[in-house]
């Protein structure tokens, strides 16, 4: 992971001493239950407890002679001990420790993401209220359409990320699986009734079934969850972007006092925490892909996947962590120009009422054939000459006769476009009531 992007608390879940405490977790588990049924004496948990020292040189000293992590850990850790170290990895192979204390940082993990994505939702309901009365230009294909509510910007935000919230929390019950079952699965040094008894100690379910790891089926899932989070931050972002620009300057990410845009021009104000976010949503769907082919293992299985997931496993909860976290911040801090967004919403002098007044003519009695042509004939002459399509309309004796000054005067205010807002944000529990 970058530092400058490593946040904590999830830098530290995912250093290399948090990483043997998670195993040590697993053993220690794994030997209680065997406390439990009888085949460790009682104690003998404590014992290894007490005596366990998790010395991270002494453990990656030991991995460069024997070449193997996990044997590294044991030797490292079990150095100390007298008799209860015969009870330590009794029965296990290497994946029943890696994939379940895998897991266990993935379930920590989501959890502190969850608790991230909570706190974006409140703030962006908040900027949602904010800006619900406030009328601005709709843009499709970046052209203007119709006016709008400014405030539902925030409130589509607000919606998919609702989704998320509900995605996450599904696949968070989902990866709370472990696998204590052996070199392939089987059981034939376990029993299944300590795998029940100390993954229950961990808060972990068993995976139905495994070879020698846990199906990346569902590694993949949570990923390819992160990767939905991070295109609705990007959505978020590019939007920003947007509305940054020179030209339209309706919304800007915060700058801070004392910060500084360029090294060579002064007045720069760039979407530098936009355009981050934006290029880290690109990494966050190139982990889900790994994640993917991560699934496909020969037979039982092998360790094609594991130096993959020593990158994406702690990079893609960082890196989704440290966007939500960011665009939060830019969300509270933002500024808006609603002076601006007014200004921008006439730049056409009118042209954006024009499916009002095509509707207009068609309820006053016009074929609605006939009428959008002669909309758009005005239209388009008003793209090449400037003129407002109001006046346009007033000098044209059909549309006057028809409509009359007052309802033509009519079409153009821009209130008619937030009329049915009220009903959308009642869609979110009545808070906008």
């Amino acid at each position: 992971m970058v530092e400058r992007y490593a946040l904590e608390p999830l830098k530290s879940l995912w250093t290399l001493k948090a990483q043997y405490e998670r195993w040590l977790e697993v053993e220690l588990a794994v030997v209680e239950a065997y406390e439990q049924i009888g085949i460790a004496p009682k104690g003998t948990a404590e014992e290894i407890r007490k005596k366990a020292v998790i010395d991270v040189d002494d453990i990656l000293a030991t991995e460069q002679v024997v070449d193997h992590d996990v044997i590294a850990f044991i030797k490292s850790v079990t150095k100390n001990m007298g008799d209860e170290a015969r009870y330590f990895h009794y029965g296990l192979t290497s994946s029943d420790v890696v994939d379940t204390a895998n897991s266990l940082a993935l379930v920590r993990a989501t959890d502190i993401i969850l608790e991230s994505m909570e706190k974006l939702s409140v703030v962006l309901y908040e900027k949602a209220l904010q800006y619900k009365t406030l009328p601005t230009i709709g843009r499709t294909h970046g052209v203007h359409a119709e006016p709008t509510s400014f405030g539902l910007k925030f409130l589509s935000w607000y919606a998919e990320l609702l989704r998320d919230i509900e995605r996450l929390k599904i696949v968070r019950e989902e990866i709370a699986v472990g696998k204590l079952s052996g070199a392939v699965g089987n059981y034939a040094n376990i029993s299944p009734e300590v795998e029940k008894i100390a993954l229950g100690k961990l808060g972990l379910k068993p995976t139905p079934v495994a070879t020698q790891v846990i199906s990346r089926d569902y590694i993949a899932h949570l990923l390819a969850t992160f990767a939905l989070i991070a295109g609705l931050i990007e959505r978020i972002a590019i939007e920003i972007r947007h509305l940054q620009r020179t030209e339209v300057l309706e919304a800007m990410e915060p700058f801070k006092e004392g910060q500084r845009g360029s090294s060579a021009m002064p007045h720069k104000k760039n979407p530098i925490l936009c355009e981050r976010l934006t290029g880290m949503a690109r990494l966050m769907r190139s982990y889900a892909q790994v994640a993917f082919e991560n699934m496909a293992l020969w037979h039982e299985r092998d360790i094609s996947h594991s130096s993959a997931e020593r990158y994406i496993l702690p990079d893609s909860t960082m890196t989704i962590y440290y966007m939500l976290e960011k665009v939060r911040y830019i969300i509270e801090n933002m500024k808006v120009f609603e002076r601006k967004v007014l200004r921008n919403m006439n730049l056409t002098n009118g042209l954006v009422y024009s499916q009002r007044v095509l509707l207009a003519l068609v309820e006053a009695g016009m074929s609605r054939e006939e009428a959008y042509l002669l909309v758009q004939k005005f239209a388009l002459e008003c793209w090449e000459s400037g003129e407002p399509l109001q006046d346009k309309l007033l000098s044209e004796k059909r549309v006057l006769d028809l409509l009359g000054e007052a309802k033509i005067e009519e079409l153009f205010k821009p209130d008619y476009y937030l009329r049915n807002v009220d009903s959308i944000y009642a869609r979110f529990d009545k808070k906008a009531d």
